[in-house]
């Protein structure tokens, strides 16, 4: 479950970062105040954490994953 949780945070800063690019939108910043505020920059640093887990799933064995998502 929290790979899970894990992979839709690290796909919510994917398409973050796509509204950045293609539209100049940030759309945390938009929904928390800006860049800068408290709540910002805790959303910003856990969807990085979430990505940086993700990273774990490229180097798990198919069977290793099945055992833990069962």
């Amino acid at each position: 479950m929290f790979d899970k949780i894990c992979l839709v945070l690290a796909i919510i800063g994917c398409l973050n970062w796509g509204l950045v690019g293609l539209f100049s939108f940030d759309l945390v910043a938009w929904a928390f105040g800006g860049t800068g505020t408290l709540i910002s920059r805790i959303v910003y640093t856990v969807i990085a954490l979430a990505g940086v887990w993700c990273i774990s799933l490229l180097f798990r064995s198919e069977q290793a994953h099945h055992q833990v998502s069962d």
